[in-house]
C-alpha cells in the first residue's frame, strides 16, 4: 500500500489534493534530485541589492559530493508526494533561492529542522552540507577561518633546524583552515548550502554579527591581508575534506550568495535587525502520510502490519503530545523488524512509552 493509500485509510484528516505547484518554483520539497538541469540557468539574477561579483572562480567548480550524512540524516529514497508537502515551506525555500535571504527555521525538537538543509542540497544537486554547529562558546571567528600561528612558529623553527639556520618561511596558506562559514562565501557559480545548527545556543552577540556577512557577502582574512602585497594570491584549506582554495587579496568573496538554513527551538528572541535580513519558517511536527514516507526512505523494504501500526500510534500520541521527535519512531520501527523485539510481547509497550517521551515537560 502507497504513503497516500495508507494515509486515506487511516489518517482521520483526509488531504485535499493541492493545485498545481506554482512555475516560479524551483525546489519541490519531494526530496527527488533534479536531472539534466542547470541551477544556475534556471535560478533568476539576484535583486540589484543582493547582486555580489566575488572571485576568482575556480577551474573545478562543482559542489563536492556528499559525504553520505544526506542518506544517514533523510534515508536512501525519501520522496514525497507533492499533495503532502507543506506549501507555506515551498514558499519560504522558494523565496529565499529568489530573494539570497538565509531561511530561519524553527520548530520543536525532531521535526527535521536540520533536514530542510539536506533535502535542499539533495534536491537541488548543490553536494555536501556544511554544517556550522553553534554551543554557547561559538564565535564567529571559528565560523569563518582559523589561523594555526603557534603551528607556523614550530615549521619554521623545524625546517630552520634541519637547513643549519638557512629555511624559507612557510607558505602562510598551509596554516589558514576557513571554517563552515568561510567556505560557504567563496566564490562559486552555484551556490553552497549552509548549515547553522541551533542558533538559539548562541551568546546574545552572534545573531548581530553575522549581520555583516549576510549584507556584504564577503569577509577578510586578516592574516592574509597583512600579506597581501606579497602575496596577493593564497591557497587555503577548506572545511570540505581535501579541499584548496584561492583567496585574493586577503578577502573572501563570494559568487553565489549561499543558501543559509538556520535552526532554531524557539528557545529564545532574535534582535529585530537580524530578524529583519532572514526569512522565516516554522515547521510543525509532521503528519502520518510524511512520517510514512520517512521511515521508508530510512527501513527501505522493511513493510508489515507492526510498522504500519507503530507510524498510526505514533503519530496520534506526538499530535496529542505536541510534537516528539521523529528519529524515536525510527528507532522503535527498527526494534520491531530486526526480531530484538516482539511487539506483542507484554514488555513492548513499556518500551515503546520510555521511547516515545516528551523531551521537554509543559
Amino acid at each position: 500500500m502507497s504513503v497516500n493509500d495508507q494515509d486515506a485509510a487511516v489518517s482521520p484528516e483526509r488531504r485535499e489534493p493541492r493545485p498545481d505547484a506554482p512555475d516560479w518554483w524551483i525546489y519541490r520539497g519531494t526530496g527527488s534530485p533534479i536531472h539534466d538541469i542547470d541551477l544556475a540557468e534556471i535560478l533568476p539574477k539576484p535583486p540589484p541589492w543582493r547582486t555580489y561579483r566575488g572571485g576568482p572562480l575556480p577551474e573545478h567548480d562543482v559542489p563536492p559530493p556528499d559525504d553520505g550524512e544526506a542518506e544517514r540524516r533523510l534515508g536512501t529514497a525519501y520522496t514525497l508526494s507533492e499533495q503532502n508537502i507543506d506549501s507555506t515551506e515551498l514558499n519560504m525555500v522558494n523565496a529565499a533561492l529568489y530573494l539570497r535571504r538565509p531561511l530561519l527555521v524553527t520548530g520543536n525538537p525532531g521535526t527535521g529542522k536540520s533536514s530542510l538543509a539536506y533535502r535542499i542540497a539533495r534536491e537541488l544537486g548543490l553536494g555536501r552540507v556544511l554544517r556550522w554547529p553553534i554551543t554557547s562558546h561559538t564565535t564567529l571567528k571559528e565560523g569563518l577561518y582559523g589561523y594555526d600561528a603557534i603551528g607556523r612558529v614550530q615549521a619554521a623553527a623545524t625546517s630552520q633546524a634541519q637547513r643549519g639556520g638557512e629555511a624559507d618561511e612557510p607558505p602562510i596558506g598551509d596554516f589558514v583552515r576557513l571554517g563552515p562559514l568561510g567556505t560557504a562565501f567563496l566564490p562559486t557559480r552555484l551556490p553552497r548550502v549552509l548549515l547553522i545548527d541551533e542558533l538559539d545556543k548562541s551568546e546574545a552577540d552572534l545573531p548581530n554579527d553575522l549581520l555583516s556577512i549576510f549584507e556584504d557577502g564577503e569577509f577578510p582574512v586578516e592574516e592574509l591581508t597583512r600579506v597581501r602585497d606579497r602575496h596577493p594570491e593564497v591557497t587555503v584549506r577548506t572545511a570540505d575534506p581535501q579541499r584548496a582554495a584561492v583567496v585574493r587579496d586577503g578577502r573572501v568573496a563570494c559568487r553565489a550568495f549561499p543558501v543559509v538554513v538556520m535552526t532554531s527551538n524557539g528557545e529564545r528572541e532574535f534582535p529585530p535587525a537580524f530578524l529583519r535580513r532572514c526569512l522565516q519558517l516554522r515547521i510543525e511536527s509532521p503528519d502520518y502520510a510524511q512520517l510514512a514516507a520517512i521511515v521508508a526512505g530510512h527501513l527501505v523494504g522493511e513493510n508489515g502490519e507492526h510498522r504500519d501500526r507503530l507510524v498510526r500510534e505514533f503519530a496520534e500520541r506526538s499530535k496529542a503530545e505536541g510534537g516528539l521527535p521523529t528519529d524515536r519512531l525510527l528507532d522503535a520501527v527498527y526494534l520491531a523488524t530486526s526480531g530484538a523485539y516482539q511487539p506483542d510481547h507484554e514488555t513492548w509497550p513499556r518500551l515503546v512509552d520510555a521511547l516515545w517521551q516528551r523531551l521537554t515537560v509543559r
